[in-house]
């Protein structure tokens, strides 16, 4: 429900209210005998429930003990959850119990400014790493291309001494 139609709503009923009081009930011109009144009863907003592990593993422990024919459909119904809920459950505590049916929902904590740096100079070494092996593997290709067109490599050519005079 907007806010303007709660507003209107509210509105509606503090003129009911005041006209009653002002009339006690009698008809005028302002508030007809028959008005139309507003549902007394508001509707909550749905919400979504959260389930701790010590709920999870108790509604677990109790399904696998019921073996009767329709005892999981009434405790289900007892307590208002879904088939999918017990099967994901079921899943997480299969997983690794508490730890999987406890863990947090929602956005990853924030990392301190030195684990980023951290993680940038790992994938920053990591790919210095793969451009050295790519670079060794083309002196290794040269050298072979070398060897059979028979050029002379850096290997055999003889370096030059710095006292040349």
């Amino acid at each position: 429900m907007s806010s303007r139609k709660k507003l209107k709503m509210v509105a509606l009923n503090a003129e009911v209210a005041a006209g009653e009081a002002a009339g006690a009930g009698k008809a005028s011109a302002d508030f007809p005998a028959a008005r139309a009144r507003a549902d007394p009863e508001v509707k909550a907003l749905a919400k979504r429930r959260k389930f701790d592990a010590a709920y999870k593993l108790a509604v677990l422990g109790e399904a696998d003990r019921l073996s009767g024919s329709g005892e999981i459909g009434a405790l289900l119904r007892r307590e208002a959850l879904y088939s999918s809920q017990l099967t994901a459950w079921r899943r997480e505590r299969e997983a690794g119990a508490l730890e999987a049916l406890g863990r947090r929902r929602g956005r990853k904590a924030r990392s301190s400014p030195e684990q980023k740096r951290v993680a940038t100079l790992e994938a920053r070494n990591a790919r210095l790493e793969r451009e050295l092996e790519q670079a060794r593997l083309i002196i290794e290709v040269q050298k072979k291309l070398c060897m059979l067109l028979g050029l002379p490599t850096a290997e055999d050519t003889p370096e030059p001494t710095g006292s040349e005079s």
